[in-house]
């Protein structure tokens, strides 16, 4: 079993030791979407988020951010605009798989962990399109899990773990293919408020181990102390960019 983060595998190379993946950079142009007869949920938001860096999306309930979010990880087509993840169209359909299998990773509000199952098969069923061996994935499952803390809970269900606690291992389910790019959509939202800086505080740790490139979005101010830059959204626009508020603090 590996459980040194230098031990963890890049996606293009399976060896002990392999080389942390490099942080993808996102880049959207003019984006827009709109639902229906709606006010745009995405009205004409154009970012870039720099490879390695910890970027947040913020602002208030149906600010769009969620929305911006699905659309960079291609769940969703912008009706104008483009997305791409280091120069290619994250809506290029004929590369979406290896996309959302070697490149992305995605975090959501609800851990959406599987009931029935241990930490260790939520993990383990996440690399199943992988085309992996039972036990490389296995041993891929135990270090994510172990690289958020979450080694001596691999047995247990999620029935039997804290919120924080799933929550970790929906982060270790989304770590587990070696991103490039992890994507969290309010990820502390349903946690309490020592919990969620918990979280904040891992995925800090996972940029810096890892060197992957992270967007969070949130409507919690206190992320903003974690992250190297902020966007702030508010009725589908993008209104400020800020440096980080005293990152370590």
């Amino acid at each position: 079993m590996r459980a040194r983060p230098t031990d963890l595998d890049d996606p293009d190379d399976h060896g002990p030791g392999a080389t942390p993946p490099v942080g993808a950079t996102i880049v959207a142009d003019e984006v827009t979407k709109s639902y229906g007869s709606l006010a745009r949920a995405v009205d004409g938001v154009s970012l870039r988020v720099e490879a390695r860096q910890f970027a947040l999306l913020s602002g208030p309930s149906g600010s769009g951010k969620s929305t911006l979010l699905n659309l960079i990880a291609g769940f969703d087509i912008p009706d104008a605009g483009t997305i791409t993840v280091d120069g290619r169209p994250v809506t290029d359909t004929t590369d979406m798989a290896h996309f959302r299998r070697e490149v992305l990773g995605f975090v959501f509000q609800s851990h959406h962990l599987i009931s029935g199952l241990t930490a260790l098969d939520n993990v383990d069923v996440a690399l199943l399109p992988t085309g992996r061996r039972r036990a490389e994935r296995v041993e891929l499952a135990r270090a994510s899990l172990a690289e958020v803390g979450m080694a001596a809970r691999t047995t247990h269900l999620p029935s039997q773990l804290s919120g924080g606690e799933r929550q970790r291992v929906a982060v270790a389910r989304a770590l587990a293919n070696r991103p490039r790019l992890l994507l969290a959509d309010e990820p502390t939202g349903q946690l309490d408020t020592a919990s969620g800086v918990e979280i904040l505080e891992l995925f800090r740790a996972l940029r810096d181990r890892l060197g992957m490139t992270i967007l969070l979005v949130s409507h919690d101010e206190e992320a903003r102390r974690y992250a190297d830059v902020t966007f702030q959204m508010r009725d589908g626009r993008l209104v400020t960019r800020a440096p980080p508020q005293d990152a370590g603090a």
